[in-house]
């Protein structure tokens, strides 16, 4: 997952690798991908599983340990705190995304108590990811999860905008807590947002295995939002460079039905709209360095005479005052 460091890369998944075949095969059998529609009701199937028969330990610093309930076993499995009232809560979302409906589960240990980030903003925060797998012992198919990542004592940054559309999806749902430095010079973090997310392929790697997760993985992430920083992701590619062009207005500024969420036209359902592109020209406003389309760049109408640009809140509208709080709703608007 740590792959992404310079908020202008563009990949969608983070990992993908290519493997050279040893042997003079030169037309080695190329295997389609499996149907979306059927993969998803198999893993769906397998995540409930998961969560029916395993429980959570957590400490008072949210450190959470998953466990298999033992036969007998009286803990409260994960699927009972399924929309509890209060925490922990299991929560889902709903993703429209290759023509079908995903059901994301995430377990909300806690909120936190500051902002929640866009989906394009970058998040610190520590992990510890597992893929769900099955094995067969004598007939009988049992449920394993594998580790193949953990960050839990140095907070990695993540740009929301390169990772997996399951991260894209959760984080947003939850809140930054407060930070202190002390004496050695490191930072503390306390009352931040932490939880559990259950993750399909489709939302993850789909087929595209590697060396640490096998193809068609569900993906379990726990999590703690430590903090986050907000980006302007602007960019145009020179040769084989990505150059950030940022445009001065932020992203989560950009996002115009203030949802916590924008999307690409790849990542939006087969012919839906995009309400956070101004000028309908397919890319979204945080991408588009002439958001409302009149051929004059973005951050050239937010700079005033003498160079500098326009806080966000005092960028003046078509009579040349400063328009109200709703201009962020408006954005930028076509002065005739």
């Amino acid at each position: 997952m740590n792959k992404f460091k310079y908020y202008f890369i563009l990949l969608i998944t983070t990992v993908s690798l290519f493997s050279c075949s040893k042997d003079n095969n030169s037309n080695p059998e190329i295997i389609p991908p499996r149907d979306y529609a059927k993969q998803y009701a198999t893993e769906l199937n397998d995540i409930e599983k998961y969560l029916k028969e395993n429980y959570i330990e957590v400490t008072v610093d949210q450190d959470v340990t998953i466990k298999k309930i033992p036969a007998g076993g009286a803990q409260p499995s994960i699927w009972s705190y399924k929309d509890n009232a209060s925490f922990p809560k299991l929560l889902n979302r709903e993703v429209k995304l290759h023509n079908i409906v995903y059901k994301l589960y995430y377990l909300v240990l806690r909120e936190g108590v500051g902002e929640s980030p866009t989906n394009v903003d970058e998040v610190f925060t520590t992990y510890r990811g597992e893929y769900l797998g099955n094995d067969v012992v004598n007939g009988v198919t049992n449920q394993t999860s594998t580790k193949f990542e953990e960050f839990i004592y140095e907070p990695q940054r993540a740009n929301l905008f390169g990772y997996i559309r399951g991260w894209k999806e959760v984080f947003p749902q939850f809140k930054t807590g407060n930070s202190a430095l002390k004496d050695d010079g490191t930072v503390t973090y306390s009352d931040f947002g932490a939880g559990v997310m259950f993750i399909p392929s489709g939302l993850a790697y789909y087929n595209s295995a590697n060396a640490s997760i096998p193809a068609y993985s569900p993906l379990v992430f726990s999590f703690k939002l430590l903090g986050m920083q907000r980006l302007d992701h602007e960019y145009q590619n020179i040769g084989q460079v990505a150059v950030p062009i940022p445009d001065g207005i932020m992203s989560f500024q950009e996002d115009l039905d203030g949802d916590g969420y924008m999307w690409t036209k790849a990542e939006l359902p087969d012919g839906a709209i995009n309400p956070d592109d101004s000028d309908k020209d397919g890319i979204p406003d945080f991408l588009d360095t002439d958001d409302d389309g009149d051929g004059i760049s973005t951050r050239k109408e937010i700079t005033d005479p003498s160079g500098k640009l326009y806080p966000f809140n005092l960028i003046p509208g078509c009579d040349g005052k400063a328009t109200d709080p709703a201009r962020i709703k408006r954005h930028l608007i076509k002065c005739n």
